[in-house]
């Protein structure tokens, strides 16, 4: 099968595109025939490994894992003894991340339980936009943020990956929501739901005395104690995504600028579970929640189309073809 395969750490430059064994699915593994991919933040760093972190994860000097991409949508082409939820000839899609797997590729084994059959409304490649970053926003608002109709929801970084997803799934919970993004994404934020808008590159809402119940920062540039200022008295804020220094700050700050009882500032650790992904797909098949793609790319694209991501410009999703 072709993927693309990186054997050291560094630019896109270091993505080659391989002919390399098609895998064979262990007894609890599903093969998928991969159509299309999406790549996220994650991808960007575990391509880089510009947050030390990953190299303690995943290889000091070289990536222990060759192919990137968390994000797949595809058919089940053939299934191990012991699976029980998917037969070939399944449309699926998931978050792969974690299996030594990846989704540049024209096929990928992996545990039944990363995957879920794919919302029949949606194509391949809006499938494929949606496991990691929907499943980020969720387990933000709804586990860490508690969130609950008629908050007041800030949601900062508002027309990236995670950003319109959360948009969405905070208004699906009842809240009204605060969309933070630039002149160019305004009207996207407003059509995907958003109550308000706020062009950052014009005003800081950090500086406006507006407080709110709950922020999620999918782009955190703010430091931590401006985020504090801009909670109400039992506020939450989650730090979903940002700069590694940012993070950072969230997770030595946050416990520390925490009050019990209080505001409560936290950074998100989200992990793939498919009980959320199940969620996830009940709203994409209901039409509460839709995926929002920005730019595709053919599979032999891949490191241009990680260039873009890396940029830091992306509206939505950056979708890779598998299967044209």
């Amino acid at each position: 099968m072709k993927a693309i395969i990186y054997e050291n750490y560094g630019a896109p430059d270091v993505l080659q595109l391989k002919d390399i064994e098609k895998p064979t699915p262990k007894d609890n593994e599903v093969l998928v025939k991969i159509h299309a991919a999406s790549i996220n933040a994650a991808d960007w760093h575990l391509l880089t490994a510009d947050i030390f972190l990953v190299r303690l994860m995943t290889g000091l000097l070289k990536p222990k894992y060759n192919i990137l991409g968390a994000d797949i949508a595809g058919r089940v082409e053939a299934i191990g003894a012991n699976v029980t939820q998917f037969r070939p000839g399944d449309d699926v899609f998931g978050d792969i991340f974690g299996s030594g797997a990846g989704g540049l590729a024209e096929y990928a084994a992996v545990s039944e339980h990363a995957l879920a059959l794919k919302p029949s409304n949606l194509t391949f490649e809006q499938a494929a936009a949606v496991p990691l970053a929907a499943v980020t926003a969720l387990q933000g608002l709804r586990d860490l943020g508690q969130i609950k109709a008629g908050q007041k929801v800030l949601i900062n970084g508002a027309s990236g990956g995670v950003g319109t997803f959360a948009v969405q799934i905070a208004k699906a919970f009842g809240a009204e929501v605060t969309a933070v993004c630039s002149a160019r994404n305004l009207e996207m934020a407003r059509s995907l739901g958003a109550d308000h808008v706020i062009d950052y590159t014009k005003q800081d809402f950090t500086h406006t005395g507006q407080q709110y119940d709950l922020i999620l920062a999918a782009n955190g540039y703010h430091p931590i104690r401006a985020y504090q200022r801009s909670l109400t008295p039992t506020g939450i804020y989650i730090m979903a995504g940002g700069k590694p220094s940012q993070m950072f700050e969230a997770l030595l700050l946050g416990p520390f600028l925490s009050k019990k009882g209080g505001r409560q500032l936290l950074a998100l650790s989200a992990k793939a579970k498919q009980e959320d992904l199940l969620v996830v797909r009940g709203l994409l098949e209901s039409g509460k929640v839709v995926s929002v793609i920005d730019k595709r790319y053919p599979l032999s694209e891949a490191p241009e189309a990680l260039r873009y991501l890396g940029a830091g410009h992306a509206r939505g999703k950056v979708i890779i073809t598998v299967i044209e």
